[in-house]
């Protein structure tokens, strides 16, 4: 019996580095994806001050709501790497 209480507690150690390990994954993952988001987003509206409108070719009004669409998920990424309850 002891050799069993012992192997159930080495599986829920194993389980609770696996999670955490997930945890922390799925964290950097959601940040990362932020700060890309966001970036797009600001590039997209910010196109005239950083000089690149010429180079994107994209109309004025669709890239605007492509710029706030993005600001938008990007901060919903933001946000769920901080929640952190996967």
């Amino acid at each position: 019996m002891p050799f069993q209480t012992l192997s159930m507690e080495a599986f829920n150690n194993e389980r609770q580095r696996s999670e955490k390990a997930y945890r922390l994954f799925r964290a950097i993952y959601d940040f990362s994806m932020a700060a890309l988001i966001l970036g797009s987003g600001v590039l997209m509206l910010g196109a005239k001050w950083f000089k690149v409108d010429q180079v994107l070719n994209i109309d004025s009004e669709f890239r605007m709501i492509f710029g706030f669409m993005c600001l938008a998920y990007g901060g919903f990424r933001l946000y769920r790497g901080f929640k952190q309850s996967y």
